[in-house]
């Protein structure tokens, strides 16, 4: 029996890296899975893949910043497989290292609306679900730039502390109602998103490369997949409202 069987999740920007890979795993392990992003034909193969390895999943075309594409999202799960017991807040973008003087309100507005004003229509949205069954776990992807200030541009970096803040809150004030939120701060992750890192700030660039030379290594997706994975199931019941950082010992330095 696998750790998540009988197990309803929600899977946001699973189109790929870290999304991609926790809803795989997660089917594998016996959950129904119901992935949102906003590249279809990505959610196609991955759903593909889930059922070609026994598992079951549906895809939902749709975007975290539209509250209508979130309610969607959580509707979609209760009314094929019945409930909705996991979800992961993953959806994610970065905002091209500019500094505060380099920013403008189109990336700020953009960035924060992604990163963190969408876990909280997803927060807002599922957790009326989870009461109904008497409980449930949320598991963010967060961002060591959640916790340290000079490696992401200024936009990035307050949309990942307030979102650790968000998950936070939620575990507090739901915590007697059995729901648990946990927040996950992967250092650099060999993801497509990270792999095609661009900024068009000199500046933001090169004071955020400063500290890299002491990142021991990258992660990759299937890593922060198994901490979700742990973080989600019930061996985790006492675990709420915790930050765990998975950066092979960046963070430390």
């Amino acid at each position: 029996m696998g750790r998540l069987e009988n197990k309803v999740a929600l899977v946001t920007g699973a189109s790929s890296g870290m999304g991609y890979e926790i809803a795989k795993l997660f089917a594998k392990e016996g959950a129904s899975v119901v992935v949102i992003a906003r590249r279809k034909e990505k959610l196609a193969d991955l759903i593909a893949q889930i059922e070609a390895n026994g598992g079951q999943g549906i895809a939902v075309a749709g975007d975290v910043t539209s509250e209508d594409d979130v309610q969607n999202a959580v509707k979609t799960a209760v009314q094929t497989f019945g409930k909705l017991d996991i979800v992961v807040n993953n959806a994610g973008i970065l905002d091209k290292m500019r500094p505060v003087t380099e920013l403008d309100d189109d990336l700020w507005n953009a960035v924060i609306n992604v990163n963190l004003t969408g876990p909280m229509r997803v927060f807002r949205a599922a957790i009326p679900e989870m009461e109904k069954i008497g409980g449930g776990a949320f598991v963010t992807v967060a961002s060591l730039g959640g916790l340290k200030a000079g490696i992401a541009g200024s936009a990035y970096t307050a949309s990942k502390h307030g979102v650790l803040g968000l998950a936070k809150n939620v575990a507090f004030m739901y915590a007697n109602r059995n729901i648990r939120a946990n927040v996950i701060a992967p250092g650099a992750v060999n993801t497509e998103m990270a792999t095609n890192v661009t900024g068009n700030s000199e500046m933001g660039s090169e004071r955020s490369m400063l500290g890299m030379g002491t990142m021991p290594r990258m992660g990759e997706p299937e890593e922060i997949a198994r901490l979700a994975l742990f973080l989600a199931s019930d061996e985790a019941s006492l675990i709420n409202g915790a930050v765990v950082t998975a950066d092979a010992g960046w963070g430390a330095y």
